[in-house]
């Protein structure tokens, strides 16, 4: 916030930013924590890849994207990519989100959101991303669409327009806002 404001103040005193203060200004900070070894990130996952295989009776697999712990609160992150305007999310996914947060929720404080994406660059704070948070999906604010082509529908259809557009520095301030009610439970 206090960024744009600065940005403001120097137009309107007709202070001359040069082009490296605008890009230095658009660029967010280097992300605070990375894979350390990509390659052992990526061998981890294909040998998990190789735990279902063909003939056995189970299906699937899924993971939490982004989980944030703090004072036994929780922030949890689930984040689609946009196909047609639409995200998918598995039926098992979801229903193991609603009983995670269902249980979660029981003795601390817990925000689940569902976070839709285009091929953004999420180092600039002005990309758009899509949110909502699960208490909207119990709720029934937003619909609970199928792929209706199928007998037994194996995901859920969320449609972008059902979803709320902020900007993914306003993402990050909503996660320190949690953080900070986390420090005064």
């Amino acid at each position: 916030m206090s960024d744009t404001f600065d940005i403001i103040d120097s137009v309107y005193q007709k202070k001359i930013l040069s082009k490296s203060a605008i890009v230095k200004n658009t660029k967010s900070p280097g992300a605070k924590y990375s894979v350390f070894d990509p390659d052992e990130f990526n061998k981890g996952r294909q040998v998990l890849g190789n735990l279902i295989v063909n003939g056995t009776i189970t299906s699937g697999g899924t993971d939490v994207d982004w989980l944030v712990e703090h004072k036994g609160n929780f922030v949890i992150f689930e984040f689609k990519s946009f196909h047609n305007d639409k995200i998918n999310i598995p039926k098992g996914q979801m229903i193991a989100y609603e009983r995670l947060h269902e249980k979660l929720s029981l003795s601390s404080k817990c925000y689940l959101y569902i976070i839709g994406y285009d091929d953004i660059d999420f180092s600039n704070p002005d990309s758009s991303v899509w949110i909502f948070e699960i208490n909207q999906w119990k709720n029934g604010v937003i619909p609970k669409n199928s792929d209706e082509k199928a007998e037994a529908p194996t995901r859920y259809l969320v449609f972008r327009d059902f979803m709320t557009e902020i900007k993914v520095k306003d993402l990050r301030d909503m996660v320190d806002f949690h953080w900070k009610e986390f420090d005064n439970i």
